[in-house]
């Protein structure tokens, strides 16, 4: 899919950072959208890609919609609300942004949990510029609602989920990064977006599972993989997570991993974090402990971890990979500072299945044949050669 709207991201005082996200993801990847800048007057000046990565992508940042309009030379198409506060909800300043852009005649793309069609002041500002309001995260009808129906068990490609151990740790970014990895080897990946910056980036499979009942939440992420499956026929699909499974406040990884069925996991860790991204009461869980929950929860297998690198040196972050696969007796990789093929070998490792066919059998998979069949073994008895069993307290944690 070509990107054939243009868009202007607001995100003010925000971007690169956690509640930043949608901004962040956009600037990273967009089918839907082409990005012609975003608003951040805190950063004003610099090169989006730049201060997100390190690698300019010439999108800029800008002090303004103002200044926006005035550097793409005409009105651009859409604003988008590039924030993600946990409350889902718009302070007053923002609302003065939103209604001036509807006033110039642009679009309006939200992705918080306040669905502007529904206020008074939103709905008369958009019908008088005859522009819409994109609500992504309102939920569908309850009549087109999916229950969970045993359809993911016709699913005979392997389905592997990137869950975490925070809210906003880069489970999104890798799903995309390994789904592009695997396509450009040859291998035919889909990724199942779980979130409203799935859906804005233009993800075709896609649910907000955080706005949905939660009686219809493992139904639908069930309904979206069982879709990718029979309109794609891809080698393996990616789903994406949403916070943590033992995160206290978000519930969707527990329907994730019941809707899609994971035959894998790859864990997204952000070691340098002390605390919970927006709960600072909550010490962070470790990876170990998480793997721990994640396989005594469902019956599937972590088979590699990747770490989000914030807060790390480069050489405490060659520390940290090196521990963690030392501890964890997995491959571990960051996704955004080392080689893409990082994170196909960790799903050659486990599946080494896919190689079969395809151009991945060309980069050296068979010297590592003999890994490949001990990670599909550890893969299919779990890594202590059985299938995982609940322990008394990790029981206790999912109760």
């Amino acid at each position: 899919m070509s990107a054939s709207v243009n868009a202007v991201v607001y995100c003010e005082g925000l971007f690169g950072k956690l509640d930043g996200k949608t901004a962040n993801g956009l600037v990273r990847h967009s089918e839907k959208y082409e990005i012609l800048s975003v608003v951040d007057s805190t950063c004003a000046g610099e090169d989006a890609g730049l201060i997100l990565d390190g690698i300019p992508n010439s999108i800029p940042l800008l002090a303004s919609v103002d200044q926006a309009i005035a550097v793409a030379g005409f009105m651009p198409d859409t604003l988008i609300l590039g924030m993600a506060p946990t409350d889902g909800l718009l302070t007053d300043s923002q609302r003065a942004v939103l209604l001036d852009a509807i006033g110039r005649g642009m679009n309006l793309v939200n992705g918080l949990h306040e669905y502007l069609n529904d206020d008074a002041e939103f709905a008369a500002a958009a019908l008088v510029s005859g522009v819409t309001i994109a609500d992504i995260r309102r939920p569908k009808g309850i009549k087109e609602l999916r229950l969970f129906s045993g359809r993911i068990f016709d699913v005979t490609c392997p389905r592997i989920a990137v869950l975490g151990t925070d809210g906003s740790v880069g489970k999104r970014t890798t799903a995309t990064l390994l789904t592009r990895a695997l396509n450009d080897q040859g291998i035919r990946a889909v990724m199942v977006g779980t979130g409203q910056t799935a859906l804005i980036q233009g993800a075709r499979y896609a649910v907000a599972l955080d706005a949905t009942i939660p009686q219809f939440c493992s139904g639908e992420v069930e309904a979206q993989v069982v879709a990718a499956f029979e309109e794609e026929d891809p080698d393996v699909i990616i789903v994406e997570g949403q916070g943590a499974l033992s995160h206290p406040a978000y519930l969707s990884s527990g329907a994730i991993l019941r809707g899609s069925r994971p035959e894998g996991v790859i864990l997204q860790h952000a070691p340098g974090r002390v605390m919970l991204g927006d709960f600072p009461m909550m010490p962070m869980p470790t990876a170990a402990s998480e793997i721990a929950l994640i396989e005594a929860f469902s019956d599937t297998t972590v088979i590699g971890v990747t770490i989000n690198h914030e807060g790390l040196t480069n050489a405490e972050l060659d520390d940290t990979i090196s521990e963690h696969e030392a501890e964890l007796e997995l491959p571990v990789t960051d996704p955004l500072t080392r080689p893409s093929q990082d994170m196909v070998d960790m799903i050659l490792l486990a599946f080494p299945e896919l190689a079969l066919g395809t151009t991945a059998a060309l980069v050296g998979l068979a010297d590592t044949a003999p890994l490949a069949s001990v990670g599909l073994a550890r893969h299919r008895l779990g890594r202590h050669g059985k299938r995982p069993s609940a322990s008394p307290g990790a029981s206790a944690l999912v109760s």
